[in-house]
């Protein structure tokens, strides 16, 4: 990219930093570090409950079966506000059932720090998210500005360098901050080596270890600079699986050399330049790092996930990596942990390991299950009396959250009336939307393909029959909200989903279309994606439904060769798919991400994605993009048993 480009990108950037702060300059605390009198003043259960972060999702106030509550907590109910005072809790996490719009965002944020208020250590919480952008995002995205995601960024990286990196920091983090939120779980800085990885894949910046220390650690250095608090995911690194966390225990069979070249590699550089707040472990084993094993609650011999690693928290982490921050555990009810370990045992021993806080450790979704919390905290207690617990280690780990805590501005400034007007202001602004629009256009990559003319032109869709094949009517409909906004003059566009249980009218569909646009969805949702292990029942059906589209989908593009049509394929996650189902295009494109919302679409917003991918069909804006991944596309692939030569009938 060119000097003078570069000069551009960064003077907007700049300007965007120091021009939309809250107070008109980075907003830092001035507190005073914590000395060691203020912080021996704890008491042993003061600190242990400075080290919990607690899941609010959902809170049924009525008698409810364990694990049963599905009512979202958008307002704090006494009982949990006393236990967060009673029990000085050190954070909590939302996820997207607590968010509804700003006034209730921030109302409930306010809650949470007034209860916090009247514990006795009286030390703010950390209210923390995971708003990666793309794929993995809470807040509502109609409401806040919601980028296309890691590996779109890591599209642009050629031609911008770190600007959309840092441009989406600096917007997510002063959007988070208005409302009340001071943690984010991001940038996850996981090399995605794997083209079958379940979990990480588009949440991945690259394969190239080098380009994701760097995009990574220009997104880390501009949400702290703007006040909030990065952590990155998923250490030692999850770019190598093919086993979700959230549903077993993944297992990395890298030699020390690789690990320390290609998954510790960002980790290690964003650390020594740019020192972020937290650091979240994985619950993925790694032999080459740790061999040794625990006894299971089942009874099984295994070995030790590097969550529950003192060898890999304390001795790498700490020790040789020389991290001063908070290591912050991966949620504990995940099935990596959670199915091997109870409770109490899985948050005394990634204490022991290291960790500094335990992230939802346990459920409090009923008034039935508020008893747990001291349960577990009189575990720990007994844990540090009887030495499985070193006073010394807890010692130092709550003067490492206290000290933390000091350094970001945790709570809001001014009345909530003055919060609300600011955020009002703030949240989804013009200019941020055009920042979201920005980086999705600059992503969408034309993937080149062994068979296929990479010169080819972009069919003329002006005129012409156009049929989407798109994996549901939301997608289907953003896409031609989008295309008719964006042509000069009226389009033909009909519209077919992949969810749609009767396919019988599809062959007519092709044989009408002059021009086919296809889009598909790898892989499956995730349940990092739904939200968490309380979404694990949805899995099974959604797994099913998913296989049919695959066979569906492939069988239409069968179809659709044998009649020739010009025929653009887009992948909208992962572009490894193109693989599979590009060799039926002439043209595939790659977008990155595919999110839209209903209700906005109704309005007339089909969302960002979908405006840039309508601007690049229609021939307004080349694809710049390039792929930050390797896709072998050397030989033709199936994804799934072979299909009939028809779609799926009537079910």
């Amino acid at each position: 990219m060119a000097d003078k480009q570069k000069g551009r990108q960064r003077k907007w950037l700049e300007w965007f930093i120091t021009g939309c702060t809250l107070s008109g300059a980075l907003v830092m605390s001035s507190q005073a570090q914590p000395t060691a009198a203020t912080a021996t003043a704890a008491t042993v259960r003061q600190m242990l409950g400075q080290k919990l972060m607690l899941d609010l999702r959902y809170y049924c106030p009525e008698p409810t079966a364990a694990g049963k509550c599905r009512t979202p907590l958008t307002s704090l109910p006494p009982e949990l506000a006393k236990l967060i005072s009673q029990y000085d809790i050190g954070g909590v996490i939302l996820f997207a059932e607590n968010l509804q719009h700003t006034q209730q965002i921030i109302g409930l944020n306010r809650q949470l720090q007034q209860a916090a208020a009247q514990s006795a250590l009286k030390q703010p919480l950390f209210i923390s998210i995971d708003q990666e952008g793309g794929r993995v995002a809470r807040l509502p995205r109609q409401l806040a500005t919601s980028f296309s995601g890691n590996m779109a960024i890591g599209a642009t990286y050629p031609q911008h360098g770190t600007h959309f990196a840092e441009l989406a920091g600096a917007i997510t983090a002063a959007e988070l901050l208005a409302l009340g939120i001071n943690v984010n779980f991001a940038p996850t800085v996981d090399v995605n080596v794997n083209p079958d990885n379940p979990v990480i894949n588009v949440r991945a910046f690259a394969e190239d270890p080098a380009v994701v220390a760097e995009l990574g650690g220009a997104m880390t250095a501009a949400m702290q600079q703007r006040g909030v608090i990065a952590a990155l995911k998923h250490f030692p690194g999850h770019g190598d699986t093919h086993v979700d966390s959230h549903l077993g225990l993944p297992r990395v069979e890298h030699s020390r050399e690789q690990i320390d070249q290609v998954d510790l590699l960002p980790f290690t550089d964003i650390i020594n330049k740019q020192q972020p707040g937290m650091i979240m472990t994985a619950h993925i084993q790694y032999p080459a790092l740790d061999s040794s094993t625990f006894i299971a609650k089942d009874g099984q011999q295994m070995l030790k996930p590097a969550t529950l690693s003192r060898a890999i928290l304390h001795d790498l982490l700490r020790e040789q990596l020389g991290y001063q921050g908070l290591i912050v555990t991966d949620a504990l009810d995940m099935a990596g942990i959670s199915h091997f370990f109870s409770p109490h045992d899985a948050v005394i021993a990634t204490f022991a390991a290291g960790a500094d806080i335990a992230l939802m450790p346990v459920k409090l979704q009923s008034p039935a299950e508020l008893a747990d919390l001291a349960a577990l905290l009189s575990a720990l207690e007994q844990a540090v009396a009887n030495e499985q617990l070193s006073k010394t280690e807890l010692l130092a780990s709550y003067q490492r959250i206290i000290s933390l805590k000091q350094q970001y501005p945790l709570l809001p400034e001014g009345t909530a009336a003055e919060q609300l007007a600011r955020a009002d202001r703030l949240l989804g602004s013009q200019a941020h939307r055009q920042a979201e629009l920005a980086l999705a256009e600059a992503a969408i990559t034309r993937i080149p393909m062994p068979d296929n003319n990479d010169k080819a032109a972009l069919p003329e869709l002006s005129g012409k029959q156009i049929l989407l094949i798109m994996p549901d009517s939301n997608k289907a409909a953003a896409l031609s909200v989008a295309l008719q906004q964006q042509s000069p003059q009226p389009l033909t566009i009909t519209s077919l989903s992949l969810l749609q249980d009767d396919l019988t009218g599809a062959a007519t569909l092709l044989a009408q279309a002059e021009v086919v646009i296809s889009g598909f969805i790898t892989p499956m949702p995730s349940l990092a994606e739904i939200g968490g292990m309380d979404d694990i029942s949805a899995l099974g059906p959604l797994a099913a439904r998913y296989q049919r589209q695959q066979l569906d989908f492939l069988a239409l593009l069968r179809q659709l060769a044998q009649l020739q049509t010009p025929h653009v394929f887009i992948s909208l996650r992962a572009p490894y798919d193109a693989a599979v189902y590009g060799q039926y295009a002439d043209v595939s494109l790659a977008s990155y991400a595919y999110n839209s919302e209903d209700n906005a679409i109704a309005a007339g917003d089909p969302g960002a994605t979908y405006t840039a991918l309508a601007r690049v069909l229609l021939g307004q804006v080349r694809p710049a993009g390039q792929l930050p991944v390797t896709i072998n596309t050397g030989s033709a692939q199936q994804p799934v048993p072979a299909a009939a030569d028809k779609p799926a009938q009537a079910r």
